[in-house]
């Protein structure tokens, strides 16, 4: 567990060790802060709750940091992180099969690819009806991440007039095509 700065700073100070009721009672603080602020949605949140939450979440800190480093995070830390920030759970909608997959894309340094399972993710926090080819519907929470049903329903489910989710979904047929699993 970790001390708010100001109380760090306060023992620094005085030349005292901080007893360990005080470490504890500090510790108990800054969980029911996070809980709080956990407990609400991103849109919620004030910048304070957030400074905070990256101050005292060393997790979510060393996610934020990968990323920002530009290296791939894994299913469970997107997890992880969009549970923290109070973003939608999409990782929560991919099975662990799935989960295996993203991240052995982003683990073979494709991040077009695990991209295009994370628009899959998307598409199945809508429900269970969704738009393919030719005006058929399908159900995208059911329906498993192969080729061809990027090719025939996930690929319509997003309309994006500039080319970036087709982009990412042809990555992802492209690495299901040389990278052939069982779901």
């Amino acid at each position: 567990m970790q001390f708010s700065k100001t109380l760090q700073e306060a023992f620094a100070t005085s030349g005292t060790s901080a007893p360990s009721s005080a470490a504890s009672n500090a510790a108990n603080a800054i969980d029911v802060r996070l809980a709080d602020i956990r407990s609400k949605d991103a849109m919620n949140r004030t910048a304070a709750d957030m400074d905070f939450l990256l101050t005292n979440d060393t997790k979510l800190a060393e996610i934020t940091d990968k990323q920002n480093r530009g290296m791939g995070l894994t299913s469970s830390e997107v997890d992880y992180e969009q549970k923290a920030r109070g973003f939608v759970n999409t990782m929560a909608l991919l099975s662990p099969a799935e989960k295996a997959l993203y991240d052995k894309a982003v683990a073979s340094g494709n991040p077009q690819a695990a991209a295009g399972i994370s628009q899959i993710a998307f598409i199945r926090t809508m429900g269970h009806s969704a738009g393919g080819a030719e005006g058929t519907t399908y159900d995208p929470i059911n329906t498993a991440i192969t080729a061809e049903n990027i090719e025939k329903y996930f690929r319509y489910s997003i309309v994006d007039p500039g080319g970036k989710s087709q982009a990412k979904f042809q990555a992802l047929i492209q690495y299901l095509q040389n990278n052939p699993v069982v779901s």
